[in-house]
């Protein structure tokens, strides 16, 4: 932890007035293009790095890479919290329910030191603590969000609402930076659906939240297993794929290696047929290339043309169980509402289609995505609470939060208030981690149950509504 943060930091402990004793900050989304958030990733942090005491050997390496930076190293304050506390550190950390979905501009977590003697450990801790916070809960915010387009489309369109946990994929293993990233966004992602190819984000759920087979995934081919049969040997490439998983639930069958209207009409739609109709589970055909809302309603309404469809009790038209569709690529809040609103105008079932998201879930983001930001708000010098703020002339985005908060629910809304204010019962900032000790264990299907929870439609009003109709010529980001 010595060297998990900015080297600069390391020269700010004799930077703060004479006196100074304590040190509050927080941590909030300053704005963003959506009204709310899904807060997650804490725990993870603290248990993977603040229930581990530092040791002698950390101080000295961290002494040997501080003043090759060229900066001054607290040795004796680093010392001290070796002495004093066994090498956990003195901090206090109150944070909001995980889980919780709440409107941006709310404190999610308040730090504190514990002891006067390091007054500077609370910021010291800002960079590692911000990144836990900031890209996890950015992840669940867009795995959120696209959870409630497709709530909204099985409401209209299907009988089966049960299904929605199943509906979106995680497929950004590969397009993130590092496995560390794809454990913390994967497991955000697993806080609203379980379907994923992310092994890292299930572990992250087990190890962190005590998840219990939080992901699930099947059978999938890609191209390289269909390719490799050549172009003359499509059809006997996914027919092997049929055969080798019969009698598991669903098998994914990549389809545009070459010619997808070919693959659907003849192969699928003709060769195949029969194999699919005495298939026990569900075959889905992955079309991926393409304009993602026109070739998934054009794939569909092409096998309907061969396998038929039911219509259901809302009148859209369904596909037999023994096939789907499975969209891959593509995949982004717009196009993922763009590619519903084209199945209710052909009367097709959200349920015809299941959805994976890569990059554009795990990778696709940045700090600045929702402005997430931890800042000073109190100082205690010489026995006497100082309320300090940020409010830079002109840039209304930065101006930060003054004094000790609390956060709590009236009527069902959320606000930011200060701590004094507040009922310590009534403070939804709940502690934590204190010197070393995890005082709160969020447990996995405690995040799901309130990231469930029903919320005003205003937090996501704006990603569900209809799209201007002078959008629907226009190409979809991430095709």
């Amino acid at each position: 932890m010595i060297l998990n943060t900015d080297s600069y930091k390391h020269s700010h402990h004799v930077l703060y007035p004479p006196g100074t004793e304590y040190v509050s900050s927080y941590i909030e989304s300053r704005g963003g293009p959506y009204p709310a958030h899904l807060f997650v990733g804490l725990q993870a942090f603290i248990k993977e790095y603040l229930l581990k005491p530092i040791t002698l050997e950390d101080i000295d390496e961290a002494e040997v890479v501080t003043r090759q930076h060229r900066l001054p190293f607290n040795r004796d304050g680093w010392l001290g919290v070796l002495n004093d506390y066994d090498g956990y550190l003195p901090l206090e950390i109150e944070a909001v329910p995980e889980g919780t979905v709440l409107p941006i501009r709310n404190a999610l977590v308040q730090i504190i030191n514990t002891d006067p003697k390091y007054f500077w450990l609370t910021s010291f801790v800002e960079t590692p603590l911000l990144r836990s916070v900031w890209y996890p809960t950015s992840v669940g915010t867009l795995s959120w969000l696209s959870k409630q387009i497709i709530k909204q489309a099985l409401d209209k369109t299907s009988d089966h609402p049960e299904i929605i946990r199943d509906l979106l994929h995680d497929y950004g293993a590969r397009g993130v930076s590092s496995q560390q990233s794809a454990a913390l966004g994967g497991l955000a992602h697993l806080v609203n659906f379980e379907q994923t190819d992310t092994i890292s984000g299930s572990l992250a759920a087990q190890r962190y939240y005590n998840a219990v087979a939080p992901g699930a995934s099947g059978p999938n081919s890609e191209h390289s297993t269909m390719t490799a049969w050549g172009r003359e040997n499509e059809a006997q490439a996914y027919a092997n794929a049929i055969h080798k998983y019969r009698g598991w639930p669903a098998i994914v069958i990549v389809a545009d290696s070459y010619d997808l209207d070919n693959a659907v009409h003849n192969i699928f739609g003709r060769e195949l047929k029969d194999l699919v109709d005495n298939q026990t589970g569900t075959v889905f055909v992955r079309p991926d290339s393409g304009e993602p809302v026109t070739v998934v309603a054009d794939t569909i309404e092409g096998l309907i043309e061969h396998y038929g469809y039911v219509e259901n009790s809302k009148g859209y038209k369904v596909l037999p169980d023994r096939i789907r569709v499975c969209q891959g690529d593509g995949i982004t809040l717009d196009s993922l509402r763009a590619i519903y609103e084209e199945l209710d105008r052909r009367k097709l079932a959200a349920d015809n289609v299941y959805f994976g998201m890569g990059g554009g879930l795990l990778q696709h983001i940045n700090r600045d995505s929702l402005h997430f930001a931890q800042k000073a708000n109190a100082v205690q010098i010489s026995g006497e609470w100082v309320d300090i703020w940020k409010s830079p002339n002109g840039v209304d985005l930065k101006a930060s939060k003054r004094g000790r908060l609390a956060v709590r629910q009236v009527d069902g809304r959320y606000e930011t208030v200060s701590k004094d204010s507040v009922p310590a019962e009534e403070n939804l900032l709940q502690p934590v981690y204190r010197n070393g000790k995890l005082l709160r264990r969020w447990d996995f299907l405690e995040l799901v149950e309130r990231s469930e929870r029903t919320v005003p439609e205003e937090y996501y009003a704006s990603v569900i509504a209809p799209r201007p109709q002078s959008a629907a010529s226009l190409p979809i980001a991430g095709a």
